[in-house]
């Protein structure tokens, strides 16, 4: 089990794991869950950790989908910030709780600010990292949103 494991059942939501061979080659962790689960990748989510200064806090959680790229204009512009860059990793792990390329959205260290990319509601369901490679949580986005105290913006870039 993992923390955000254990936060879905502590809720009491209706969730669903998905585990699968982590390749620990691949580059991009995302792409790796939707391929080998065989899912759409619009509905396969990363967790990415964004920061005001490369070196410190604030962070905010921001989560696209594994085919898409991420606006760091957009972000900023949903948590009313005036610049944004990718978080430090090693401040990303320590933030969260989690390794790099298997960050959960959901039951981090710190709580933080979340926003989802709207995207997700075209979806009665979404997967996001359950907190460890080649783990997968899947759930309905407002679950999710309500979980981690998320909210939905347009944030993925094309």
């Amino acid at each position: 089990m993992t923390p955000a494991i254990d936060l879905a059942h502590k809720a009491k939501i209706s969730f669903t794991v998905h585990e699968y061979h982590h390749d620990k080659n691949v580059a991009s962790y995302g792409e790796e869950a939707a391929n080998a689960l065989g899912l759409n990748p619009d509905q396969v989510f990363k967790t990415l950790l964004v920061s005001t200064d490369e070196k410190s806090a604030p962070l905010a959680v921001a989560l696209v989908p594994v085919n898409h790229h991420l606006s760091l204009k957009a972000v900023a512009k949903a948590i009313k910030q005036k610049k944004l860059v990718m978080a430090n990793p090693q401040l990303a792990q320590k933030s969260s709780g989690y390794l790099v390329g298997g960050i959960s959205p959901l039951a981090q260290k710190k709580a933080l600010p979340t926003i989802i990319d709207s995207s997700a509601k075209n979806f009665e369901q979404m997967y996001v990292s359950a907190g460890r490679r080649g783990l997968e949580i899947c759930l309905a986005p407002d679950v999710l949103a309500g979980l981690c105290r998320g909210s939905f913006a347009e944030i993925k870039s094309e």
